[in-house]
């Protein structure tokens, strides 16, 4: 794992102070999703090991599987050639799709409609319905 010093040197936030993260299985090299990190859930994740972001519509921290126990173990990071996007590539346990989905890219487009053709692997009612 990188230091937090030397990675966050290489970052640019935006004017918001977020990042783009994209997060990618390193097993089988799917893309999972994409969310937000501020400075701080990214030093949170270099110190933990699995994946911290920022939730934009609850203005919080997220920290992934904290309610579902699907969680992504940090393996790589990388940084664009910008500095302005992050690719982590994790473990994932479960899925990492909020939907049920393994990714949160589970819908095909084709032709004038969305196709779903990704692999469901959890009941959000079932793990989701307490909150």
């Amino acid at each position: 794992m990188p230091s937090p010093d030397s990675l966050l040197d290489a970052v640019t936030f935006d004017d918001d102070g977020l990042v783009p993260a994209i997060v990618q299985d390193a097993a089988t090299d799917q893309v999972l999703m994409m969310a937000y990190m501020t400075e701080a859930t990214l030093r949170d994740t270099l110190d933990r090991g699995r994946m911290v972001y920022w939730s934009r519509s609850r203005e919080e921290k997220w920290v992934k599987g904290q309610t579902s126990g699907h969680t992504q173990t940090v393996e790589e990071v990388r940084v664009d050639c910008d500095g302005d996007t992050l690719l982590f590539r994790v473990q994932q346990e479960g899925g990492a799709c909020h939907t049920g989905y393994r990714s949160c890219f589970y819908r095909r487009a084709d032709d004038e409609t969305l196709v779903a053709d990704g692999e469901k692997v959890f009941d959000p009612d079932t793990v989701y319905r307490d909150l």
